[in-house]
């Protein structure tokens, strides 16, 4: 019934344009662990009103199916400032139209009044304990693009089997219920409750146990610029400063309120390099600030430079702000527990493509360091499964400048990881070190870990799987690459078809699917590179570490060998011209 997305489907009904119909109902959106990503427009195979109802009719179903006081307990849905004016969509109606759904059913909706950010939605789910969250959001993804993005009962993102039963409810749900179309209604319902108050003190009141110098914040005279982006995170970054008594942030004035257009920048993703940071460096350089911290839209993610003594700055990649956070994180919870014993029940996690620093830190410490498979939805998981078991969990991070540092959230939260850096940053100002120099001062602790990590961009399916089968048959059927160029392999794990060559039985011990790709490759030198398909973009992304241990201080060497052994694996695994493979760009 909306008549944007409905007037394209007529227009190209009257022109007969088989092919673009094709493309908007060929096929439906899937819906998996991550929930729904897809542009907003018409048809099946986009975010529009009509899916958002289909999809939020079989979460209902499902919901109702797993919990018998769904009624009583309800769920939570945030939104971000994502809005497509063609076809009519944006983050706010889609989140409208599923609480409509759910208090249709007699289900209590916490709807979120205002734009948030998603950790908000997981912390929700935890702190009222309700049965499920929704956020509607597309991340740092094209400002074409909108998400569906889900949470269960304990507060992290839903895993399997939940994905395939939410899926088939969908498909047993798609006709609009009565009313659907009609999200007006909910505005006088008494099942309809606004969580914004609430969460905005409580969070930021839980955020706070995270905080260990607050004389140290009053004082500094670091200066900090940061930026949201376009997205959601500036005021709630303002707030998490002033709970920690620092002085509020520089804010790029550019890019500071929400903007569905994301004017000043090419892709709003923190990740992608310095080009998402020219205005912040501007404003730092104009204001003499040292550190910039950089949210992506939904402010779950977390980029951080530091202007180095030679006037350069310092991006830093998401595996050397895990080293520093974890570290600094423990550190924190050493000077407060003198118990010796207790660090028998302290845990720290990362994801399997991440920097394995935390695993030498853990080593020397006398923590525990699990890796998971790659996203925080596992990460979020484990860690609430340990502690149900009465386990410390201090951390976990990804290298996709994801940071999970209070427990309060079992997902990223790029607001508490940019105020907990801030006291950080702080903190060692007093011991006259900067981030860098901290940083180093870690690598010589517990030995260097150097990572480089990028992707080609490949929209070819059938591609991606031919270069997968080809790494699987290298040297004949069923037998995998023995060397790369110059560097000999010493073990193969393939998470696609659950293969582990340094396991007795050779068989994987972390989770599988066979609906994605990703081989990890160790080689003779200790070097480990990981190749996988990304969930939510048409990437080939690829992962790679040198660790060395401590007391090898030839950083230049660990370089220069880990450049060639990257070198080697585009040009003999991805082979990017007979692919038509394109390079990641700045």
């Amino acid at each position: 019934q909306n008549p944007k997305t409905s007037a394209v489907v007529k227009q190209l009904l009257a022109e007969g344009n088989a092919g673009e119909l094709q493309k908007y109902f060929g096929s439906r959106m899937e819906f998996g662990t991550a929930g729904l990503r897809a542009a907003m427009g018409a048809g099946i195979s986009h975010m529009n009103d009509l899916t958002i109802i289909q999809t939020t009719q079989g979460f209902c179903r499902y919901l109702e199916k797993n919990f018998s006081d769904l009624k009583k307990r309800g769920i939570v849905i945030g939104f971000d400032a994502r809005a497509h004016p063609s076809s009519g969509g944006s983050s706010k109606r889609f989140a409208r139209l599923a609480a409509n759904t759910f208090i249709s059913q007699g289900v209590p909706v916490y709807l979120f009044s205002d734009v948030t950010p998603t950790p908000f939605v997981p912390y929700t789910v935890t702190h009222l304990k309700l049965c499920a969250g929704i956020m509607v959001t597309a991340s740092h993804n094209p400002k074409q693009d909108n998400g569906y993005k889900v949470y269960w009962e304990n507060g992290a993102q839903i895993i399997s089997p939940h994905d395939r039963g939410i899926s088939q409810a969908i498909e047993e749900n798609q006709e609009p219920w009565p009313q659907a179309w009609d999200d007006k209604l909910i505005d006088g319902s008494l099942l309809l409750h606004d969580p914004y108050a609430t969460v905005n003190k409580e969070y930021f009141k839980d955020i706070q146990k995270q905080c260990f110098h607050r004389n140290i914040n009053k004082e500094t005279n670091l200066k900090f610029v940061h930026t949201s982006v376009h997205g959601v995170g500036h005021k709630f970054v303002q707030l998490a400063f002033k709970a920690f008594d620092l002085n509020p942030p520089f804010a790029v004035p550019e890019q500071k309120d929400p903007d569905p257009e994301f004017p000043t920048v090419k892709y709003p993703n923190p990740e992608e390099g310095k080009g998402v940071l020219t205005l912040s460096f501007a404003l730092a350089e104009k204001d003499e600030a040292r550190i910039i911290l950089a949210n992506d839209p939904d402010a779950d993610r977390l980029a951080v430079a530091e202007k180095q003594e030679s006037g350069e700055w310092k991006v830093f990649s998401g595996n050397e702000l895990g080293a520093l956070l974890g570290w600094w994180i423990f550190t924190c919870w050493k000077n407060n527990n003198r118990d010796a014993c207790a660090i028998k029940d302290v845990y720290m996690l990362s994801s399997t493509v991440s920097s394995k620093i935390l695993r030498a830190i853990a080593l020397k410490e006398g923590f525990h360091f699990e890796e998971t498979l790659t996203g925080f939805k596992w990460m979020g998981n484990r860690a609430k499964q340990l502690m149900d078991q009465g386990k410390t969990v201090l951390f976990a991070f990804e290298e996709a400048i994801g940071y999970m540092c209070c427990p309060v959230v079992l997902d990223k939260d790029g607001v508490s990881a940019a105020v907990i850096t801030a006291e950080m940053a702080s903190f060692l100002a007093t011991r006259n070190l900067s981030l860098s120099q901290q940083l180093k001062v870690i690598y010589d602790e517990y030995g260097f870990h150097i990572t480089k990590a990028s992707y080609f961009i490949c929209h070819d399916p059938e591609v991606i799987q031919q270069l997968f089968e080809n790494l699987r048959n290298y040297n004949g059927t069923n037998t995998y690459p023995k060397t790369c160029g110059r560097f000999k392999v010493s073990g193969i794990r393939d998470l696609t078809t659950g293969y582990d060559s340094s396991q007795p039985d050779q068989k994987a011990i972390l989770p599988t699917s066979k609906s994605s790709q990703m081989i990890t490759f160790t080689f003779a030198n200790g070097g480990v590179a990981t190749m996988r398909t990304s969930g939510t973009e048409p990437k080939i992304k690829y992962y790679s570490e040198l660790c060395a241990p401590p007391g090898n201080s030839d950083v230049e060497q660990l370089k220069t060998e880990l450049d060639e052994l990257v070198n080697a694996l585009e040009k003999y695994y991805f082979q990017p011209e007979k692919n038509n493979l394109q390079r990641k760009t700045e």
